[in-house]
C-alpha cells in the first residue's frame, strides 16, 4: 500500500544535500505521487524563518522532480490547533508552568550530584514542579514569562504501555521518560516542535513519518502524545543521515553544498540521486 508521507523543513535557510535525501526518501515512499506527498513549513522559529526561503525550497524540490498537490501549510498559522491540544492535556492535569531560564536550569544541573541525562542532554530537574498552585498562579498573573512542561511520569502512567513501529527496526516499546518533563509550549512561541508535528501529522493524515535517525528518540514522545490526545498512530521510518567527507552532518551555513549552488555549477538531479544512492 502506498504511504502518505511529508517533508517538513524549517524555512530558515536553503536546502542542502541532507534535505535532498530526506525529501527524495519521502517522495519514494509516497510512490512518487503528488497526492500522497505533503510539503509543510515548520516556521515557528519566527526570528530565522523567512518567506524567501519558502520560495527557494519549492524551487529546489521542483528541480529534483518532487511535486505536491496541496498548498503547503505553515505552523505559524495553526496555533488554534496547538492550543486545543494543550487544553486537552491541561484537562488531564498533565501540564505545569515552568519559569526557569536556560541559565537557571544549567545552574541547578551543575549543582546536582547525579543530574539525570537523556539523549538530548541533561534532563530538566523539575524545579518548578515544586511550586504550589498559588505560587504558579501568582507568578503567571504578574506577567512573568513561562513555558508549559509535560508531567512525564503522570503522562506515562495515564497512557499505559505503548509501542510504535519503525519499518526498519520493527515494533518498539515506547520509552518517552528518557526525555524527562519536555516543553510543549515555549515562552516566545505557543507551541513546540514535539507538539506541533504530532498534531500536524495527524491532521494531515500522514501514515508514514520518514525522517533522520537523529530524531529516533523523539518518536517515543510523539507516540505518547498521540495516546494522550487520542490521535491516529502512523508508522515511522528513520533513515541514515547524509554526512560530508569529514563525517559531519550537512548544515545550512555551509553554502557550498546547497542545492542552489549545485544547480548553478551544472549538477543535475540525476547526479544528486546517484550521489545519495536514491
Amino acid at each position: 500500500m502506498t504511504s502518505r508521507t511529508r517533508f517538513a523543513p524549517s524555512p530558515s535557510g536553503h536546502l542542502h544535500l541532507g534535505h535532498a535525501f530526506s525529501a527524495l526518501y519521502a517522495w519514494e515512499r509516497a510512490g512518487k505521487n503528488s497526492e500522497n506527498f505533503v510539503l509543510r513549513f515548520e516556521d515557528i522559529d519566527f526570528a530565522r524563518c523567512k518567506p524567501e526561503f519558502e520560495v527557494s525550497i519549492k524551487e529546489d524540490l521542483n528541480w529534483l522532480g518532487i511535486e505536491w498537490s496541496v498548498e503547503p501549510l505553515r505552523q505559524s498559522e495553526r496555533q488554534s490547533l496547538y492550543d486545543a491540544a494543550l487544553e486537552k492535556l491541561a484537562e488531564q492535569q498533565l501540564l505545569y508552568p515552568c519559569f526557569c531560564t536556560r541559565k537557571d536550569v544549567e545552574r541547578e544541573v551543575q549543582a546536582a550530584v547525579n543530574a539525570p541525562h537523556g539523549p538530548e542532554g541533561w534532563l530538566y530537574p523539575g524545579s518548578c514542579r515544586k511550586l504550589s498552585i498559588n505560587e504558579q498562579q501568582e507568578r503567571q498573573n504578574s506577567g512573568e514569562a513561562f513555558s508549559l512542561r509535560l508531567k512525564m511520569d503522570h503522562a506515562v502512567q495515564r497512557a499505559g504501555n505503548l509501542t510504535w513501529i519503525d519499518r526498519m527496526v520493527g515494533e518498539i516499546p515506547a520509552n518517552p521518560s528518557v526525555l524527562g518533563d519536555v516543553i510543549l509550549a515555549r515562552k516566545d512561541v505557543g507551541t513546540s516542535y514535539h507538539l506541533a508535528v504530532t498534531v500536524d501529522d495527524a491532521d494531515q493524515g500522514i501514515n508514514l513519518i520518514t525522517r533522520g535517525e537523529d530524531l529516533f528518540h523523539a518518536s517515543h514522545l510523539h507516540r505518547l502524545l498521540q495516546a494522550l490526545l487520542e490521535l491516529p498512530v502512523p508508522k515511522w521510518e528513520h533513515h541514515p543521515l547524509v554526512l560530508d567527507e569529514n563525517g559531519k552532518r550537512f548544515a545550512k551555513r555551509n553554502q557550498s553544498v546547497t542545492l542552489g549552488y549545485l544547480r548553478e555549477i551544472g549538477t543535475t538531479p540525476n547526479e544528486i540521486r546517484e550521489q545519495l544512492g536514491l
